[in-house]
């Protein structure tokens, strides 16, 4: 049977107005300020090689799917080739309905490779050779350019080097600080980042001495943003001479006095954010690697953590009152736990600089970013929003913007079409989240 209608041009828009808004949009540059892929790929060009590779050999999100559908790890993470790979996965598809990866997958193989059906295992063979016949003539910086990408954030740790950031192909690729690994405060890792500031960790004081001094070393090779991943907020924040004892003896504090210290370096962090401009972003309520016996096989980021529990409203209170309205950097959060949303969205109003992120990972769906763009319309304000980011390790997931860019246009067109806004504000709005709010905060 002929798909004549599968993912065609009207997917998800719902009205003439939502296809106008969509129009003015759907071509605009990707400011891609959160993701974790990889800067020397991008400077040495490499090639995108086998689709399965592209598609297999770090998406925790694929990986989690196969889990769910009973497919054996040594298709996933095991040894198995990535042909054999992408025929496992292919297998899954028809299972995954209304899930993003079933969206992100075919607008992939659209708008890559030029395929345009559905992948199961009767299509799996014959698509991933056409794939691969496209696959092998393509580079990461050709895959940047057909997605008009202009601006990457990559992830980085205090200590990087940061000698493969740079401007390539007219793509700036900056580095987003993010220092999570300072509050293991384990001794190992303090010594690596003494080294890397030239300086020797002993105290509190000469722990903000470095990481100051990294900072600026990360501003100078072009970072703008900060990222921080955590669990919750702190719910004490202790003076100085308290934060000096606390670090004294960082290796046998309990868990809320790991917590308190948690919470005096990251209010020092934010007033050396501010005073260099940058953004601050907060990814709060997960739950890491909850598989034991899975995470001694696969490590770190293989599809084993999960939404985490419901923020307290005192403790993200307590941490935003720390830092008066002036010396707060501009902050946006991202909740895993999308019950928060109304009451973070509400606190944006109570706190300036305060901004609410896009619908992160497991709310990045279709039911979630409407949900994430409504809650943020009816609690906070939309049209200062920063928009959609891939927080992805795959160059392929460029896709997602034009995800996130229908659904957009269809929930402003729907307000249009409904009489309840104006037709020239909601398309000036869609622009403006979608590009032009983020390359103002940013200056670029």
């Amino acid at each position: 049977m002929e798909n004549k209608k599968f993912f065609d041009d009207d997917l998800f828009l719902s009205s003439p107005d939502s296809f106008r808004i969509y129009d003015a949009v759907k071509n605009l540059p990707i400011i891609d300020y959160h993701c974790h892929l990889d800067q020397k790929m991008i400077k040495n060009d490499s090639e995108l090689g086998d689709i399965g590779e592209l598609w297999l050999k770090s998406d925790h999100y694929k990986w989690r799917a196969m889990r769910l559908c009973g497919v054996d790890e040594k298709y996933i993470t095991g040894d198995a080739s990535y042909f054999e790979k992408f025929l496992e996965y292919a297998s899954i598809m028809p299972k995954l309905a209304g899930g993003p990866l079933y969206y992100w997958t075919h607008l992939e193989l659209r708008q890559i490779f030029g395929i345009n059906e559905p992948l199961n295992s009767e299509s799996a063979r014959r698509i991933y050779e056409n794939a691969n016949e496209v696959a092998k003539k393509l580079s990461v910086s050709d895959l940047l350019k057909l997605y008009r990408v202009e601006y990457i954030a990559t992830t980085d740790d205090p200590c990087d080097s940061l000698e493969d950031h740079g401007i390539y192909g007219g793509v700036r690729v900056a580095p987003t600080f993010r220092p999570d690994k300072v509050f293991s405060f384990d001794r190992e890792y303090l010594d690596k980042l003494g080294r890397a500031a030239g300086c020797e960790i002993d105290s509190f004081v000469s722990l903000c001495n470095a990481l100051e001094s990294r900072i600026d070393y990360f501003v100078s090779h072009g970072c703008r943003v900060s990222d921080h991943g955590f669990a919750f907020f702190p719910d004490y924040y202790p003076d100085s001479d308290e934060a000096e004892e606390l670090f004294s003896r960082r290796g046998k504090l309990n868990a809320g006095e790991r917590s308190a210290l948690f919470g005096a370096l990251l209010t020092r962090l934010c007033r050396m954010y501010a005073k260099r401009g940058m953004i601050m972003q907060l990814h709060c309520s997960v739950m890491r690697n909850v598989n034991p016996e899975m995470f001694d096989v696969c490590g770190p980021d293989s599809g084993f953590d999960i939404i985490g529990p419901v923020q307290s409203v005192s403790s993200v209170v307590s941490f935003f009152s720390q830092i008066p309205d002036r010396e707060r950097p501009e902050t946006i959060i991202y909740t895993l736990n999308d019950s928060d949303l109304r009451m973070l969205s509400c606190l944006s109003g109570a706190f300036r600089h305060v901004k609410i992120g896009a619908a992160w990972w497991f709310n990045d769906t279709v039911e979630g970013i409407r949900k994430n763009l409504s809650v943020i319309s009816e609690y906070s304000c939309l049209g200062t929003n920063y928009g959609m980011l891939t927080d992805s390790r795959s160059f392929s997931s460029y896709a997602r913007f034009d995800f996130f860019r229908r659904l957009l246009s269809d929930y402003l067109g729907g307000l249009v079409d409904r009489g309840e806004y104006d037709a020239a504000s909601a398309e000036k709005t869609a622009i403006d989240i979608c590009y032009g709010n983020i390359k103002e905060a940013l200056g670029l």
